[in-house]
């Protein structure tokens, strides 16, 4: 048998980190022979760990919080649309003898959506948070073809700031609006929380006649149980579907599979064994 393909995740923390499991899942179904790994990094040892990496013969890494700006930084020119325009990267690879970047957050997230057979083009989507995380998925969304994308946030003047960012990144017609959670009104199809509002608990000032039977309210944070706090307030609040983020991981795993190995895995299958290990260890 040839030597392993050697991967990983760089962040702090990983020990939570699902991509070795989701990857070793990816390797399985296509017949490669890979091995990837977590590891733990200090704030000072990114770079460094990064080039030893790839000195002893790695093909790509995965990047998590909190380095994906560092990543982004590292590659230099060598970086991909999609990275550009989040200002970030979560994967890195070793080609031509320099590091090469992308995000694939946004596609993760746009395919995820497709799978829960949402229509894009056309729709109106509405991105709650301002950070590194709304920024690095909002390229992805306009390429889809929604009509309007607003962003809100507790910080108006960061939700404002980020739409005149995103809009010379969007084609004529697209219409991209921002506003603070106090003025914040419309009619929206798809209700993305990009927030850390769930990791802490939280709830967000968000008006019940926001949701509605004809809309879906998507956080992109994943839970053993798909459920938390903001799903369970647009539930009580009448919304027509929920979903976590557990299958954007998914889809952007597979996107970084595909960029190092040049083979395209099916997610689905993959999903649906994380799903069920995730609910047997609640």
């Amino acid at each position: 048998m040839s030597s392993p393909r050697k991967f990983a995740v760089l962040g702090n923390p990983v020990k939570h980190s699902l991509s070795p499991r989701l990857h070793a899942l990816f390797g399985q179904q296509t017949g490669l022979n890979i091995q990837y790994e977590k590891h733990c990094v200090e704030p000072d040892a990114f770079s460094r760990t990064v080039a030893q990496f790839f000195e002893d013969g790695g093909v790509g890494l995965n990047i998590t919080l909190p380095f994906k700006a560092d990543a982004f930084a590292l590659a230099g020119p060598r970086i991909s649309e999609r990275a550009r325009a989040a200002g970030s990267a979560n994967t890195l690879w070793f080609e031509d003898g320099q590091v090469h970047a992308c995000n694939t957050d946004g596609i993760g997230l746009v395919n995820d959506l497709l799978r829960l057979q949402l229509a894009l083009h056309g729709s109106r989507i509405l991105l709650i948070g301002a950070g590194g995380a709304t920024r690095g998925v909002i390229l992805p969304l306009l390429q889809a073809g929604c009509a309007h994308l607003h962003i809100v946030n507790r910080t108006e003047a960061k939700a404002h700031a980020l739409a005149e960012l995103t809009r010379p990144l969007a084609n004529p017609g697209i219409h991209v609006s921002a506003s603070g959670f106090a003025s914040l009104e419309g009619a929206w199809d798809i209700i993305v929380n990009a927030s850390a509002s769930s990791l802490a608990g939280e709830a967000l000032p968000l008006p019940d006649a926001l949701f509605n039977p004809d809309n879906i309210a998507y956080d992109m944070l994943y839970t053993r149980d798909a459920d938390t706090p903001f799903l369970q307030q647009a539930r009580r609040a009448g919304v027509g579907q929920t979903s976590d983020g557990l299958g954007m991981l998914v889809y952007q795993g597979a996107e970084s599979f595909r960029i190092w190995n040049q083979i395209q895995p099916e997610p689905a299958p993959v999903l649906a064994a994380l799903r069920a290990e995730l609910a047997e260890s609640a």
